[in-house]
């Protein structure tokens, strides 16, 4: 009996799967068990084509390939490079040691790339179980980006065959990708950013406390939302955000390459954090992930490390916005079937934007408000206060006039949020402000005498609850680290208390 290395994938992890061939005498057939799924069957007549096409024997024995462990579902076409070595080198001396392999192989014998082969390559790679993988060239690209393993690559079965024959192990090495983005290092970490900004706050003109507002979620990593008559810049100012993000480090990259693969597009391994934006009229399943029988990733769990924004917040269900809670507060949501339970992290920053009425005119100076006084409060009471309760800053944005000026760049903003990261960081911080733990905050939050005293009346003279305590607290340890400061001050308190619900 031979076997090799291969691997299934199950919601976000990879789960290590020994492919194992017997050839016994009988009448010729060839059956592969172990719970595979059609994909995997159909690689039989996709193998004896590649095989017969480029000059193999096709042993005329009942062949049977065993998917072990037998008991985990498996599917995908990643697993025809496998089964077609030990089919093809059966008869010869050939040790596979510990190499991974993994590739879909054609009907003439090229191998192709699988969107799952880099999803895979990487969780194993996390899970310390990988070291040597052989992959097709196709999948080089993506693959040589992970750190610390030995790729190797070949573009046809006959190739891979003559890689394990002889020793040419060396011509076939891939180089590993390295990042050529701008970084900077803290504490051994490199953390990679842009500074090419497709959408820049240079377009925006007037709200200074909104863009102000920006750029302290942006170093914090905070919640917030906008509320404003329509046409004030909600969209604009949150379309911006994304540029001014923090850097992301290797392993957030890849990550989110990560994500990207999992949901079906093209990843791209730059250091601009992945940005989702649902309709309203999205279904439960599709924001927090779903289905019958196999729990599928939703928007809220690909938009980890990212952003999710949420255009004309009150008009999602009610029951979407509620359900929101856990994720906004756990950083984490479980998904449960009856085959499986599934958790993904949910450490993004959720962005709203609201009209302050259904007509949107309720702020407005030159136009009158349709709206009476039940839709109103019928509209604003779709917002629960435990879920406003989540949201770390509340901005409301006034109408533009023709005088406001554009007072700030992108350039600008994204500098002094760079500055505020390597404070975030250089303490010690996993986590950014706006994430971190209760525990955390007793050691990272430290406050001087003034500001502990206005806290102290602001929750008796606003009633805060324990967790609007805390994310006022989080805010203003953001501000104080946009000022370089040490302490939380004053006058960061008094700002940070200012972006509360009112």
């Amino acid at each position: 009996m031979k076997q090799l290395k291969c691997a299934c994938l199950e919601a976000l992890d990879a789960t290590c799967v020994e492919v194992e061939a017997t050839f016994t005498k009988g009448l010729p057939s060839f059956s592969i068990v172990g719970l595979a799924t059609s994909s995997i069957q159909e690689s039989r007549d996709r193998i004896k084509s590649a095989l017969l096409t480029n000059n193999f024997k096709f042993p005329p024995k009942k062949i049977t390939i065993n998917l072990s462990p037998s008991d985990i579902s498996k599917t995908g076409t990643h697993f025809d490079l496998s089964i077609a070595l030990l089919v093809a080198l059966n008869d010869e001396d050939v040790k596979f040691d510990d190499f991974f392999v993994f590739g879909e192989v054609g009907l003439n014998g090229k191998l192709k790339d699988t969107h799952t082969i880099f999803v895979m390559i990487l969780s194993l790679t996390q899970q310390g179980l990988l070291k040597n993988v052989l992959i097709p060239q196709e999948s080089v690209e993506k693959v040589s980006t992970i750190p610390n393993i030995n790729i190797f690559s070949v573009k046809s079965v006959t190739q891979a065959c003559d890689f394990f024959r002889f020793n040419n192990k060396q011509s076939c090495k891939v180089e590993p990708n390295n990042f050529e983005y701008k970084n900077i290092e803290i504490n051994n970490t490199k953390y990679y950013y842009m500074t090419e900004y497709a959408f820049n706050y240079s377009d925006v003109k007037g709200q200074q406390i909104a863009k102000k507002a920006s750029m302290i979620a942006a170093a914090g990593n905070h919640n917030i939302l906008f509320e404003g008559s329509p046409g004030c810049g909600k969209s604009m100012i949150t379309k911006r955000l994304r540029y001014i993000m923090p850097p992301m480090s290797l392993e957030e990259i890849l990550e989110k390459a990560k994500l990207d693969s999992l949901d079906s597009i093209q990843p791209s391994f730059t250091p601009l954090r992945v940005f989702r934006n649902p309709h309203h009229s999205s279904t439960r399943a599709s924001i927090f992930g779903g289905g019958s029988q196999i729990a599928r990733i939703g928007e809220v769990a690909l938009s980890n490390n990212g952003i999710l924004f949420f255009d004309e917040l009150p008009h999602f269900d009610k029951n979407i916005l509620e359900a929101l809670r856990e994720p906004l507060e756990d950083y984490r949501i479980l998904i449960s079937r009856v085959n499986s339970k599934i958790n993904y992290k949910t450490k993004f920053m959720f962005i709203a934007a609201q009209n302050p009425c259904p007509c949107g005119n309720l702020l407005s100076s030159k136009k009158e408000c349709r709206c009476n006084e039940l839709e109103i409060n019928r509209y604003k009471n779709r917002l629960s206060e435990p879920f406003l309760d989540r949201i770390d800053l509340y901005i409301t944005m006034n109408e533009v006039s023709s005088e406001d000026l554009a007072d700030v760049n992108s350039a600008q903003l994204h500098k002094k949020v760079l500055q505020a990261f390597s404070m975030q960081k250089q303490r010690g911080q996993t986590d950014l402000n706006g994430k971190l733990s209760d525990e955390e905050l007793n050691v990272y939050c430290i406050m001087n005498t003034e500001s502990q005293e206005i806290l102290q009346q602001a929750i008796s003279s606003l009633g805060l609850s324990f967790r609007s305590t805390n994310k006022v607290l989080k805010v203003a340890r953001t501000i104080a680290d946009l000022s370089l400061s040490i302490e939380i001050e004053k006058t960061h308190m008094l700002e940070a208390l200012s972006y509360r619900k009112r």
